[in-house]
């Protein structure tokens, strides 16, 4: 844990499907906990977002290979539970995933974008209707979780006759992300906790005033590296899609559109959003940021391939300034 002005901040580390394949995050996922991390995030994509990162495996194998190889709980950033998988399945896949992690598992769930979802030919629909499949969606998961049989007709979805058989002791978790005031109040209503990338504390905020103090969740990424225009390089290379302004990330659908776009992100650009290179101060600093915009819990990912350097780093350079 950090300890900071504003509470007791818990660090993890966020294992990235879009960059790494299955083996290639496990063995992260061992060296994240010897180092000192204390949980795991993991996103859940089709695609990656740049043909750059070159991986996607499908992150429920990934999860049950984790849950043997480590003791980190672990949450998913994000799954969406509405378009390219019934939230039917997803509230089976979650269920069996905290029985394989023992209980220490979330569902982050989100309403998507369309470089995933729209694989299997479905119209994307605007985002107000997106957060209204994902109430629905929530819904669903939460009725199956209970173990008895759901039969469900909505707006957007039908359940016939489900039940399920394996389940945890206790219902999964299930956080909800937003980038905008509208997921935030929606988040705020339907979820146990709330997950983001921002260090924005009126995000934090709105999502508290609906939920009250349930816990928070961000990540971010940084490019651990022998000097800093190394790092902006690598960072610049790989994840200059993120820097992509407005909904754009919500609506291109493939990467070749992603690859495209984000020939307007420059170095320069990647240097001012990521910490580069090997000074722990600005990292911390940045963490420190969302510490004081109220989240709990804060993970951060390593871009790149020097993931041994990265977490020889944190273990000898950063944990030993974060207070026990």
């Amino acid at each position: 844990m950090i300890g900071y002005g504003g509470g007791m901040v818990s660090v993890g580390y966020f294992l990235s499907c879009e960059a790494f394949g299955p083996e290639e995050l496990l063995r992260q996922a061992r060296m994240a906990e010897q180092a000192g991390f204390e949980r795991l995030w993991i996103s859940d994509h089709f695609h990656p977002w740049l043909d750059e990162q070159g991986n996607s495996p499908f992150v429920w194998s990934v999860i049950g290979a984790l849950s043997q190889v480590t003791s980190l709980p672990i949450t998913t950033a994000v799954t969406c539970p509405t378009v390219r998988t019934h939230p039917a399945v997803i509230a089976q896949a979650a269920a069996t995933a905290a029985v394989q992690c023992q209980g220490r598992f979330v569902l982050g769930v989100g309403s998507g974008e369309a470089l995933n979802e729209h694989i299997t030919g479905d119209r994307w629909p605007p985002v107000a209707v997106r957060l209204s499949m994902l109430d629905e969606a929530c819904e669903i998961i939460r009725k199956l979780h209970t173990g008895e049989e759901v039969t469900y007709r909505g707006q957007y979805y039908t359940v016939e006759n489900a039940r399920l058989y394996t389940l945890p002791e206790q219902p999964v978790p299930i956080y909800v992300s937003a980038f905008g005031p509208q997921a935030a109040r929606v988040a705020g209503r339907i979820g146990d906790g709330f997950c983001s990338t921002m260090p924005d504390p009126g995000l934090v905020n709105t999502f508290r005033d609906g939920a009250g103090n349930k816990p928070a969740q961000a990540g971010l990424k940084l490019c651990w590296a022998d000097t800093e225009e190394e790092g902006r390089t690598r960072a610049h290379r790989l994840w200059r899609n993120e820097l992509l302004p407005g909904g754009l990330g919500q609506t291109l659908s493939t990467p070749r559109e992603f690859e495209q776009v984000s020939t307007l992100v420059t170095e320069q650009m990647v240097g001012e959003q990521f910490p580069c290179g090997s000074d722990p101060q600005r990292l911390l600093d940045i963490v420190q940021q969302f510490a004081d915009a109220g989240y709990d819990e804060v993970y951060l990912q390593q871009i790149g391939p020097e993931q041994e350097k990265f977490f020889d780093a944190f273990s000898r350079e950063l944990r030993p300034r974060i207070p026990a």
